[in-house]
Formats: C-alpha cells, sequence, structure tokens
C-alpha cells in the first residue's frame, strides 16, 4: 500500500507564498522559486493550494494576544502581506497534516516558517507555529493521539517544544552530529528509540546544507533522513508522515534539497 511508486506525494502551497512579504531571509524575494521549478517537473508531486486557517485553529496553539501582535505586524510592513501569508501557512500546515493522516505523503512548501513561534510569543523569523497548530487540529478533530516531530532545522524549535513539550503523547527530537553519516546515525537512532505513534511530521530545515548557514549536510543526507521517515511511518503509523518547510537560504539550491527530501519521504 505504501510503496514508492504507489502514491503521490502531494505539495500544499499557495501562488502568494512567491511573493515577499517581510524583510527578513526567510521571507526574501525569490526564496521558493527553485523548489516550485524542481517540484513542477515531476508528475509524481500533486499541487494542492493552501487555504487560510481560522483563528480558532489558530487559538489552539497561540494566545490571543499573538494573533493581534502579527496582524499588527503586518499593517506596518512594507508589503502588508505578512498576516494574509501567515494565515495561508497555518491553513496549508493542517491540510498537509490532514493528508497525511489519510496516508497520503505530503509536504508543506511554506512560508513563514513556524518552529520559533511559542504560546505567546514568536521571533526568528516565524509568526504562527505551523507544527504545533497542525497537529493540534489533527488532535482535535480525533485523527491523532501521538506524534512524532523531527525538527532538523540549523535551530533547535523553541516554539515546537514551549507549546508540545509538555504532552507526553507528542515526542520532539532535534538531531546532532556533524556530517551525514553522524548526523543520520543520530536521526536513525531517535526513530528507533520512539514509542509508537500515530503520525510523524518534520520541521523541515535546509539551513543544516554544506553550502547554507549549518554547513553540515550534503543532498543526498535530506533524501536519506525523507526515508527514514518513510521507513518510520510504513513500521509505526501507518504510513503516515509529512514535512512542513521551516529554514533554508540557498535560494540556488533549495529546489534540489527540497526534492530530495519528498524522494525520501515518498520512499524512493
Amino acid at each position: 500500500m505504501y510503496g514508492a511508486n504507489c502514491q503521490p506525494v502531494k505539495i500544499v502551497t499557495h501562488p502568494l507564498m512567491k511573493r515577499s512579504y517581510d524583510n527578513t531571509p526567510a521571507g526574501a524575494p525569490g526564496r521558493l522559486d527553485t523548489a516550485f521549478e524542481v517540484l513542477e517537473n515531476y508528475p509524481q508531486y500533486e499541487f494542492v493550494e493552501a487555504l487560510r486557517a481560522t483563528e480558532r485553529q489558530i487559538l489552539r496553539a497561540h494566545d490571543a494576544h499573538v494573533i493581534q501582535e502579527v496582524r499588527h505586524d503586518s499593517e506596518t510592513n512594507r508589503t502588508g502581506l505578512l498576516y494574509e501569508v501567515a494565515l495561508l501557512a497555518a491553513g496549508g500546515a493542517i491540510q498537509t497534516a490532514t493528508l497525511a493522516s489519510e496516508g497520503n505523503p505530503a509536504f508543506g512548501l511554506i512560508r513563514p516558517p513556524g518552529h520559533h513561534a511559542s504560546r505567546d510569543s514568536y521571533w526568528g523569523f516565524c509568526y504562527f507555529n505551523n507544527i504545533a497548530i497542525s497537529l493540534l487540529d489533527l488532535k482535535a478533530c480525533g485523527l491523532i493521539e501521538s506524534a512524532f516531530v523531527l525538527d532538523f532545522d540549523l535551530h533547535e524549535g523553541d516554539g515546537n517544544i514551549n507549546i508540545l513539550g509538555h504532552m507526553r503523547e507528542f515526542t520532539i527530537y532535534n538531531p546532532r552530529g556533524h556530517g551525514d553519516k553522524s548526523y543520520l546515525a543520530d536521526v536513525k537512532r531517535a526513530l528507533d528509540a520512539s514509542p509508537d505513534v500515530d503520525i510523524i511530521v518534520a520541521s523541515a530545515g535546509f539551513d543544516q546544507y554544506e553550502r547554507c548557514w549549518g554547513s553540515n549536510l550534503s543532498t543526498n543526507a535530506f533524501k536519506e533522513i525523507g526515508r527514514l521517515m518513510y521507513e518510520f511511518s510504513v513500521d509505526r503509523c501507518e504510513g503516515r508522515r509529512y514535512g512542513l518547510l521551516e529554514g533554508g537560504y540557498n535560494h540556488e539550491d533549495i529546489g534540489i534539497n527540497t526534492y530530495a527530501f519528498c524522494s525520501g519521504l515518498k520512499g524512493e
């Protein structure tokens, strides 16, 4: 049922995410262009247009004043797009998670990222915590009770930990290791030690890349991370797996790295 050639990977995104919405590296012009260009060339990737999250969905993860502050930031921002794009990112994360809960491998090609957004604050180019919003929505809808969060971004997802870390049913792991071999071994150890869960999700940060800020992992390592998630999902959670874009600032290569990860997630 979950073989590599059986299912297309659903890519959840929105045209508005191609546009610059703030002056951070995450919102920079052209950041996602190569990801769109590469994935659009392959029929096994099926694009799904993101829909806005509702305030009720966001409030599962954040205090009400966070919504007001993001709206205010958007009103004072030169583009005026920030709040709209942040709602689309959160909503796209929910759609990605829902597709995955139905057994479809899925990736949220979304921005702004979210793993530095805590219940009552945000920083680090993040506004709403897409991982937490998506998982808490699945839980509220009765689709899951537990999850493994693999956060392979260069920076620890303090927002993921702040919102989900006190909940025993959610396991959060930020791998460590210098170079492909060490890093992948750490990922495998963590997955092997995990209890059975209902779904696995990645905070997918391609800033670990050897030609990005982390100077650490090759493109092939991202494919292997996806493949390890695929194998874990088949063995432990009925094939339910997805990823959401976090960091990654090498505009030229974010496309090949996203494709590599999604290929592994598909089981190739």
